[in-house]
């Protein structure tokens, strides 16, 4: 399944996949801030303005991570089949819409049914969605440089809107914050993915549309082969793994005795490392493997974890440990998908990638949850960073099994072209 998308060189497929790029990359932007990180600055206001405890709000949030988690499927064979700007043009339109429903809540209650919506809208309009359209207009030269532009830009999404809600929430209130923040977004997001995205031109030498049975075939493909399932058992470890350690980071530091500003400042680290890490892992992919070189990453991370317990007592050793987690924190972003596109082409390269990605979202969910239970139960963090390290292990080692397997057979009637290639 080797074959790629035909060359996106010269012409109006080269200007419109750069004009789409620069779409995501504010998109993304204003969509992880008002959809996503708003919600850390913002709970402990309405929790307190609606008289009820943070962790009763803070189950709207799971809840729509959960929804997002049972879009992912649905979502992605839309994308397949029809392409993104439908959908990620109403996704805009339901999380504004969402953000508004939110500033009117009463009861802690209503919550949970407009978190539900924001999820629907996070699983339509963020980046799953946006990688799809960047792998259905890129060939595999341009493929990394266009997602790595989108993710850079928008891994600052926290540095700007968690500072900027921070501030309206002050001046306005959480409500009139949350009703600016839905303008903001249904202004630029709204007309730029309705206006911007759209389907790859076709090329007579390129299978890439196919038909809805080719899809379908090749989808049954991808999830009976055990590589598939070796790179799932890697994500959603490591997708584990950095949402614990997201959750866990501060309170591990500061329980070892360091001043709370140091360990949110350690833990801030962790954002723009990921950026360095996407950086790092584009140069080093031209001269070696992808899956090794993600491998190792995933196995420096279960390193630092490991190491982090022993360390943790001087600031340095906190910080370096922290450094050498924090380069793999946004490499799944880059490497997802560059690593499906490689192993099962990109004619259904958005259910495939949909169903990895549910699983993974629903490790985001539950993980913490579970490094919650390891604490109360062993009463220390030691166990919570041997499970992040063990997770990150089980990453690197998924990674590199059945790596080099030939893939399966597929038993369908594909253009020439395809079938050769598979």
């Amino acid at each position: 399944m080797g074959r790629t998308n035909p060359p996106a060189t010269g012409g109006r497929r080269v200007f419109h996949g750069r004009r789409i790029v620069a779409t995501f990359a504010i998109t993304q932007t204003i969509g992880y801030g008002a959809l996503y990180y708003a919600f850390a600055v913002l709970l402990h206001p309405v929790a307190a303005d609606l008289h009820t405890r943070p962790a009763a709000v803070t189950g709207a949030l799971t809840t729509a991570i959960l929804v997002q988690a049972a879009m992912a499927v649905p979502v992605g064979r839309w994308l397949d089949r029809h392409g993104g700007r439908a959908l990620m043009t109403a996704g805009s339109i339901i999380g504004a819409s969402m953000l508004v429903a939110w500033s009117q809540v009463t009861a802690v209650w209503q919550l949970y049914p407009v978190f539900a919506g924001l999820g629907t809208a996070m699983a339509m309009a963020l980046y799953e969605p946006a990688t799809a359209v960047l792998v259905s207009w890129f060939d595999t030269t341009g493929r990394p440089r266009a997602i790595l532009a989108m993710i850079v830009v928008a891994g600052f999404a926290s540095t700007i809107f968690m500072p900027l809600t921070g501030w309206l929430n002050a001046q306005q209130g959480w409500r009139t914050t949350l009703v600016i923040l839905a303008a903001l977004y249904a202004t630029v997001a709204v007309p730029l993915h309705w206006l911007a995205v759209r389907r790859p031109p076709a090329d007579p030498r390129s299978f890439h549309r196919g038909e809805p049975a080719d899809r379908r075939t090749l989808i049954r493909s991808a999830v009976h082969d055990g590589r598939f399932w070796c790179l799932a058992v890697a994500f959603v470890a490591h997708a584990a793994a950095m949402s614990s350690m997201t959750v866990h980071l501060v309170g591990f530091l500061a329980g070892r005795g360091h001043p709370a500003t140091f360990a949110a400042t350690i833990a801030g680290l962790l954002g723009v490392l990921s950026v360095t890490g996407r950086l790092l892992l584009t140069v080093a992919g031209h001269r070696r493997r992808l899956h090794r070189i993600v491998a190792a990453i995933f196995a420096l991370q279960a390193a630092a974890a490991f190491l982090l317990p022993t360390v943790v007592g001087s600031r340095l050793g906190a910080i370096t440990a922290v450094v050498a987690f924090g380069l793999g924190f946004g490499i799944s972003s880059l490497a997802t998908p560059q690593l499906l596109a490689e192993r099962y082409d990109t004619t259904a390269y958005a259910s495939i990638a949909g169903t990895l990605a549910g699983l993974v979202t629903l490790a985001k969910a539950g993980a913490p949850l579970l490094a919650a239970s390891l604490l109360a139960t062993t009463g220390g963090y030691l166990s919570v960073m041997l499970a992040i390290g063990t997770f990150s292990l089980i990453a690197a080692v998924g990674i590199l099994t059945r790596a080099n397997t030939p893939p399966p057979a597929i038993t369908a009637t594909l253009p020439t072209d395809t079938a050769r290639h598979t």
